[in-house]
């Protein structure tokens, strides 16, 4: 009898469960549905398109297999896109940690006026890329403001610091924003007992708040290393991949084979090389925290 009167208990459980199961399936569906149609979809038809050699204009698209990748390890604009990218990359995730962090800091203190400061550092990500490359265009020219003697947009290196710098300064008002929030987790008391302790603001920034920041800098690192791979209005509007291909990161690259050489199989395949360093950039990270979190 105890094991009928068991039965009969666990079968309405079981239906609860069931339907638990269909209405998640069905709460997640619409969103499953977007992601489905405009990130996974893209995602396999530009793997099928990099296997051919179409040229966005006939209806057949000619299959070569393997041909586009080979061409691509062996393509010397390939590989100093793939430098530039990288030189830019670390840039713009280094000036980024080390300028959020700082001002975060800064504007996590008592201060009158905080939200107005907030709202000014913030300005630069909400403002279009092209106006704001526009503006440091004029300030970068051989006469203009920032100039100082230096032909900033004419030689290759100089050219790729000053996308750094513009790409750091308009990311900037976001990592501040990151790190304001991370640094009103951390508990108050941590700071109370390293001060009755005895230690400086230098020790308590260095032995509490960076290593308990470690989660959000690594966040800032993979957020500005992604924004850099997949850049292309600031180039396009600032120096236009030039000179001599000096900030002509992959995601300009990937626009000029396509749309003006013409070559949508071959720069299906420079994108996806993107999208590989990428996902490995995304599990590097993943790795990192899953690993500070057993540690700690």
């Amino acid at each position: 009898m105890a094991g009928a009167s068991a039965l009969r208990r666990a079968v309405p459980a079981r239906r609860r469960r069931r339907g638990d199961t269909w209405t998640a399936a069905l709460c997640l569906a619409p969103a499953l549905a977007v992601i489905g149609a405009f990130v996974i979809y893209p995602i396999v038809a530009t793997g099928r398109l990099s296997l051919t050699s179409w040229n966005g204009a006939t209806p057949e698209l000619p299959f070569v297999g393997l041909a586009n990748y080979a061409e691509m390890a062996a393509d010397p604009e390939f590989r100093n896109s793939l430098v530039v990218t990288i030189l830019y990359g670390l840039g713009v995730t280094v000036l980024g940690v080390v300028s959020g962090l700082g001002l975060a800091v800064l504007l996590n203190a008592p201060i009158r006026g905080l939200a107005l400061y907030r709202g000014i550092f913030f300005l630069p990500v909400v403002t279009s890329s092209i106006a704001v490359a526009t503006v440091w265009k004029y300030l970068f020219e051989p006469d203009g403001p920032f100039s100082a003697g230096l032909n900033w947009l004419g030689d290759p290196s100089l050219a790729l610091v000053s996308l750094t710098l513009l790409t750091a300064w308009k990311q900037l008002g976001l990592n501040v924003v990151l790190y304001l929030t991370a640094l009103q987790a951390i508990p108050a008391h941590l700071y109370e007992a390293a001060a009755l302790d005895g230690a400086t603001r230098w020790r308590r920034l260095r032995h509490i708040t960076i290593p308990l920041l470690a989660p959000m800098t690594f966040f800032v690192i993979l957020e500005g290393l992604i924004a850099t791979f997949q850049g292309f209005d600031l180039v396009y509007a600032l120096t236009q991949g030039g000179p001599l291909g000096g900030t002509e990161v992959l995601g300009f690259l990937v626009y000029r084979t396509a749309f003006a050489s013409g070559e949508f199989g071959y720069a299906a395949t420079i994108a996806y090389a993107g999208f590989a360093l990428v996902l490995g950039l995304s599990w590097m990270n993943w790795r990192l925290q899953g690993g500070g979190a057993r540690w700690s």
